[in-house]
């Protein structure tokens, strides 16, 4: 039912824009719709907090996550955006504003902007890099004050390329939250000096992620992006709908590993499968969404490329608490590590055994990902992480142990390490990092100066001074900022260990 109190608070809010009371309202009254059949099993766990629906809502009507074919749409224009191909860079950066107006999602915003590099490349040959680095500068500014919501990635490489280096340069000059931007790395395609670049303008501003292409670009036939977070998805295609199983919540009611093992993952996947089935189903039949898109219509993407996304969070706790009586923990003791393993060859067996339909682009199977969390979450850390504290004190040795879980989740898993401000100087140790993370099967890191104003929380951006000013009841212009705020504060994010490679 649509909660009347709940609406009058968000109308009267002064920590909201309007922009964020509109969209606010509007998620109350798609919550007072239910066209889904939610079995009196699944209710249990949703209210034990072993299954989440990642504020979907009660009625599915679009895809959690687009990804456009920004390059066909750059070819062919578009009838219905009345938008000719473009022939030089202002056309392009214009032509790129406009539809990214018109691409929805979860968050009411575009979480893809594309291969950024490969899109501006063939435009900038005329100009000087000053020139193109000015575009850029407004162009990102734009993205920064109109998409406000971290969730807006854009993507770079693996090959160098003049664009690339202009993005970095140009995003080195600036600390925004928007948007979100990730290197794909393939040290067969990726020449050291560019990635130097990447890992320099890392340094500045927190971006760019970097993604270990080798080991997502076979994950889906054709070309893959990284939306989000870290969502590593088809293009042309997305993600119909992502539900999370917490591992957490589901150890606190489980009487022992092997009751947690045997019976419990078993139901737990398998209603949270049938529930994702209902979701598609809807989406797909009934919604009308495929029908009426022109993105639809002008072939950029098509209900063939989505998937459904089956979230895992909280392995960490969901381990310490089912060996809590002999002490061990996740990160530190051999036996902890085995038996998250365990956990996840389990989960996997049982999420392969699942029908995803309308998914032929992985073979009407739902793929793993590794969720971060949201800011209610208390206790449960994002995925597969090791918790803020018990991180290892050797560097390589916190990178061995992410690359033994990262093989799981072929739509998305990452790891994000502050790096001691001092390193800047030394950007061959950080590239040696890299590529022996990548190396040992590492499939997405992230760094930041510990000294940044600009933090990954989960795998998203925030400022520091930007959730100090929404602590003290200040709106604020991005909305991740208020799911940043409490996250950075209850899971001790400033006490993440620093890193040092020297």
């Amino acid at each position: 039912m649509f909660d009347k109190d709940s609406a009058y608070e968000i109308l009267t809010s002064q920590k909201l824009t309007h922009e964020q009371k509109l969209m606010q309202l509007a998620k109350a009254a798609e919550n007072g719709i239910d066209v889904l059949e939610i079995s009196d099993s699944m209710e249990k766990h949703f209210e034990n907090g072993s299954i989440h629906d990642l504020f979907e809502g009660g009625a599915p009507y679009r895809p959690r996550y687009i990804m456009p074919d920004y390059q066909k749409f750059i070819r062919r224009g578009s009838e219905f955006l009345k938008i000719d191909p473009p022939k030089d860079l202002d056309e392009l950066i214009f032509a790129l504003m406009t539809i990214y107006r018109h691409t929805p999602s979860i968050t009411n915003f575009p979480v893809y902007l594309g291969n950024l590099d490969q899109l501006i490349e063939p435009f900038i040959g005329e100009l000087s890099d000053q020139e193109v680095i000015k575009k850029l500068t407004l162009f990102f500014n734009y993205l920064d004050r109109t998409i406000t919501d971290s969730f807006s990635h854009g993507n770079i490489g693996p090959k160098e390329s003049r664009g690339g280096y202009l993005i970095l340069e140009a995003e080195k000059g600036l600390q925004n939250a928007v948007p979100n931007f990730t290197v794909k790395y393939d040290p067969d395609q990726t020449s050291d000096q560019f990635m130097k670049k990447a890992i320099e303008t890392s340094l500045a501003c927190s971006n760019p992620a970097i993604c270990n292409h080798r080991a997502n670009r076979e994950v889906y036939e054709g070309e893959y992006g990284i939306s989000s977070c870290y969502n590593i998805l088809p293009v042309k295609g997305g993600a119909y709908t992502l539900t999370r199983l917490t591992l957490t919540k589901l150890a606190e009611v489980a009487d022992g590993v092997d009751n947690f093992m045997e019976d419990l993952l078993p139901e737990v996947t398998e209603l949270i499968g049938e529930y994702m089935a209902q979701r598609i189903r809807f989406m797909v039949e009934k919604s009308g969404f495929f029908e009426s898109s022109f993105l639809v219509k002008e072939g950029l993407i098509s209900k063939d490329r989505f998937v459904g996304m089956f979230g895992v969070t909280g392995l960490a706790e969901a381990v310490n608490t089912l060996l809590k009586d002999r002490g061990l923990i996740y990160g530190k003791d051999r036996e902890a590590d085995e038996l998250g393993t365990s956990i996840l060859e389990r989960v996997k067996f049982l999420v392969d055994k699942l029908e995803a339909p309308y998914s032929p682009v992985t073979g009407g199977k739902y793929v793993l990902h590794a969720q971060v969390g949201i800011d209610t979450d208390l206790g449960v850390t994002s995925g597969v992480r090791i918790p803020v504290g018990d991180e290892p004190e050797d560097f390589i040795e916190h990178l061995r142990h992410s690359s033994r879980y990262h093989k799981y989740f072929p739509a998305g898993v990452g790891d994000i390490f502050p790096i001691a401000t001092h390193v800047d100087a030394n950007l061959d140790s950080l590239l040696d990092v890299v590529k022996g993370a990548m190396e040992i099967g590492v499939h997405y890191m992230s760094f930041y100066a510990a000294d940044s104003d600009l933090v990954r929380i989960t795998g998203y951006l925030v400022k520091r001074s930007e959730m100090e000013k929404y602590e003290k009841n200040q709106a604020v212009l991005q909305n991740t900022t208020h799911l940043g705020a409490p996250s950075y504060k209850v899971n001790k994010l400033a006490e993440r260990k620093v890193r040092m490679t020297d």
